[in-house]
């Protein structure tokens, strides 16, 4: 495989990610939440950054660019340029940059914030989405819109089915608990969670997981299904008005 990801749990529940791009040896990191777990993980390795993506503003995520950046290129959102550190490369949707020989796709998916981006490595069947796709969820809408929300999922689930997810949190436990609340009877979704309980159990990663298994378990992707509709008494209602009462059920939750 042309890149190695390693997950960096960090903070509470936050995960960053390692990225190195394996002909070149360059390596990004995703997201900053800490500082100690992070350096700890590039000094195990014996790796450099060269460069940091910053996915949205808050501070969960960026809090530790300040003291990671030495040597690095900070990159995000143009648009949201004005919360972000300050970004040695902007870029909007659909731009795209390099990582050695590895080709990083920028996604506008907003909703959780508005100028919130996901990082997408084609080639390598992965993306990191932070809190837009989250795993069993998705980010509560803090400053885009319900249907801006879920344009964004709408585009991430376009991907391919065995893209993997690399999300910003461990919500796995709550999510499931929520999931079961819209479809309890779901055998895959029971599944899912003894797999995240059993992650969470032997303190390993429950990222990342695919596309395919969020579609079959995911209660915001499922917003899709009719028989999802009609069990929330929404029969015939388009998926975007399924998922705002599948989110401001969780909301609620």
């Amino acid at each position: 495989m042309p890149v190695e990801i390693v997950t960096v749990p960090c903070r509470q529940d936050n995960y960053a990610y390692l990225v190195r791009d394996e002909a070149s040896g360059e390596v990004a990191l995703v997201d900053a939440p800490e500082e100690g777990p992070i350096r700890a993980a590039l000094e195990e390795r014996g790796w450099t950054l060269s460069q940091i993506w910053v996915t949205h503003h808050h501070d969960d995520h960026t809090s530790a660019v300040p003291a990671l950046r030495a040597g690095a290129r900070v990159i995000g959102n143009t648009e949201d340029r004005a919360r972000l550190p300050d970004l040695d490369l902007e870029l909007s949707d659909g731009d795209s940059f390099g990582l050695g020989e590895t080709t990083v796709q920028v996604l506008d998916v907003s909703g959780h914030t508005v100028g919130h981006i996901a990082f997408l490595l084609s080639a390598d069947g992965a993306v990191f989405t932070a809190d837009s796709l989250m795993a069993l969820g998705c980010g509560r809408v803090f400053e885009g819109t319900h249907p801006m929300m879920w344009a964004s999922l709408s585009k991430l689930m376009s991907l391919p089915d065995e893209t993997r997810i690399y999300s910003g949190h461990n919500y796995g436990k709550a999510n499931g608990r929520f999931a079961l609340s819209i479809e309890p009877e779901s055998a895959a979704l029971q599944a899912r969670i003894a797999r995240i309980e059993a992650a969470d159990a032997a303190g390993t990663a429950i990222v990342p997981s695919t596309l395919a298994e969020e579609k079959a378990t995911n209660p915001f992707l499922r917003a899709v299904d009719p028989a999802v509709a009609k069990s929330l008494g929404l029969e015939g209602a388009e998926p975007g008005a399924v998922f705002s009462e599948i989110r401001h059920r969780k909301d609620s939750f």
